[in-house]
């Protein structure tokens, strides 16, 4: 008896201390990507467009969206990581095509999605029951 009690206990103990992790790093993700975003769209809304600078800033994030996605891959609803990926690819080209408005609603969209993914993997009364 005391031997499965002291495996049991290892066992929540490694599930916790897992799910610190991966809820730490999903919320480091999501706030770096909220502030990109949140800075494409001042960029996205000024009265001129400097081009060059959009075209720059959503390439980063493309490029830093690409790196955290293999990793929130192994713990995270692909589905979820799939809509991120959609408005993105949606932002891009209307920013290729010089839409810069209407593109707006997309990053507006991507920035849901991220936070509504934050707030899933937390570890809260609400998602538990």
């Amino acid at each position: 008896m005391k031997k499965e009690l002291i495996i049991c206990s290892c066992i929540v103990i490694a599930i916790v201390i897992a799910n610190i992790l991966t809820q730490g790093y999903t919320k480091e993700v999501v706030v770096y990507m909220d502030q990109e975003l949140q800075n494409l769209k001042e960029e996205l809304l000024e009265e001129v467009v400097n081009e060059e600078k959009v075209a720059g800033k959503i390439t980063n994030i493309r490029e830093e969206w690409e790196q955290s996605y293999q990793k929130l891959a192994y713990f995270i609803e692909h589905d979820e990581l799939e809509k991120v990926e959609t408005e993105l690819s949606s932002l891009q080209a209307n920013i290729e095509v010089k839409e810069y408005k209407q593109g707006i609603p997309d990053l507006q969209k991507c920035i849901f999605i991220l936070n509504h993914i934050k707030d899933k993997s937390s570890l809260q009364i609400k998602n538990i029951f």
